[in-house]
């Protein structure tokens, strides 16, 4: 096997000689973060803060028939999804595909992208943002914002990077 001769790191940002005890280890039966009325939840693994802006990974579990995310886009950030139990409709900015068990769904800066769970049964998920963004605030009160609805709904997502379809329908940016 042949590898290439000029491979490209990253340039170094630790610079000790013997490394650090720094690791941050989450056991699996921590309670959710956060936890919603239809059967959803939310698992802050990895934080913007945590990470130090790197990235941020999230389980989320959503419960059956659980609308998701409509159509939207990040502007400073990619976000992946990689289902880890059940089904998931993701769509990939061009058609509805389901995600099953293993499945991933990379979505570059920019990439439109939503999900929904269509089933009758309940699904979990990793999301992982690169880069980090403090989007614990957005996943707590998303619920609540969009009770409110209108332009404070639309500033809101704004704020959090998420810039959805339906706020710019009548082509205002």
């Amino acid at each position: 096997m042949s590898f290439p001769e000029d491979l490209t790191y990253p340039e170094p940002r630790y610079h000790g000689d013997r490394g650090e005890v720094n690791a941050a280890f989450r056991p699996a039966n921590t309670p959710p973060d956060i936890s919603s009325p239809g059967g959803g939840s939310t698992h802050y693994l990895a934080t913007n803060e945590s990470t130090g802006g790197e990235f941020g990974l999230y389980r989320v579990d959503l419960g059956a028939r659980a609308a998701g995310a409509k159509t939207h886009f990040h502007k400073a950030m990619s976000e992946s999804f990689y289902v880890l139990s059940g089904e998931l409709e993701l769509y990939n900015g061009e058609k509805w595909v389901t995600g099953r068990e293993g499945d991933f769904l990379y979505v570059p800066v920019g990439g439109l992208h939503a999900f929904k769970n269509v089933t009758d049964e309940p699904m979990s998920m990793l999301m992982l943002f690169s880069p980090g963004a403090p989007r614990e605030e957005y996943f707590e009160r998303v619920g609540e914002m969009a009770q409110r609805g209108g332009e404070e709904l639309k500033q809101f997502r704004i704020r959090h990077d998420s810039y959805f379809v339906e706020d710019f329908a009548s082509g205002a940016e």
